[in-house]
């Protein structure tokens, strides 16, 4: 592991309004799967060659979250969305940057800058590879997920040894009835349990923002406890 660049960003909070924030950056450079692994069990969650967690020193509203997998129980509903959308096909691969993808991610943001009032600023093909491509090392992949040969969705994660970190997920809004964001969830923990993983680590968990208050119902989870450095030992409850 090579750490490039640290630093300290204060700005605008991204979930809470009439909030500031302060986010803590480690650039690294050919990180190993061990590293990736303990910053992420310490909070940290990986765009690209960057890996960063808030540190607000007067607000602790951002709580990691992990989904215990062992004891994850698919519900009634749960099962009727993997059947609805069980004829997709799937297939996982290091990331990859074609035009199909940018043209998803385009009107996935759209669709979300309508529907939840995201701010939409349009990504380039250097941006894209610089978050979702640059820095995947020997453990990140991403997921295609496919209607017949048409691409619809694109799930990118970290396969670590004793779970699976959800980066992003993006689909075409044409298929918002497939509850792709809850399959493509499924999927990743159908996959965890056969592979006897422990956890789906899914970022951060803030009550009052609705773009991340839904992953509390996937029950049972675990939050962290403060905010380890690399240096110290962390706890989940």
């Amino acid at each position: 592991m090579n750490l490039l660049k640290e630093f300290f960003i204060d700005d605008k909070c991204s979930y809470l309004d009439n909030k500031e924030q302060t986010m803590h950056y480690k650039m690294i450079d050919e990180c190993d799967i061990e590293s990736c692994e303990a910053l992420v069990e310490r909070g940290y969650r990986r765009f690209g060659k960057m890996y960063f967690r808030p540190i607000c020193s007067q607000c602790s509203e951002c709580q990691s979250i992990k989904i215990d997998v062992k004891n994850y129980t698919f519900s009634k509903s749960a099962r009727r969305i993997l059947k609805k959308a069980s004829h997709l096909q799937t297939y996982i691969q290091k990331p990859t940057l074609t035009k199909e993808h940018l043209t998803i991610f385009k009107k996935y943001h759209l669709h979300m800058s309508d529907k939840k009032s995201w701010d939409y600023t349009e990504t380039s093909p250097e941006n894209y590879h610089s978050s979702f491509i640059s820095g995947h090392e020997d453990f990140g992949y991403e997921v295609l997920y496919y209607d017949e040969d048409k691409l619809i969705a694109v799930d990118l994660i970290d396969i670590l040894e004793n779970g699976i970190s959800s980066i992003y997920f993006y689909y075409d809004p044409e298929y918002a009835y497939l509850s792709l964001g809850k399959y493509s969830l499924y999927n990743q923990i159908k996959f965890a349990k056969s592979t006897h993983k422990s956890w789906i680590y899914l970022g951060y968990y803030v009550e009052e923002c609705p773009s991340l208050s839904y992953k509390s119902q996937y029950k049972p989870y675990l939050t962290l406890k403060d905010r380890p450095s690399e240096y110290e030992r962390y706890q989940w409850f």
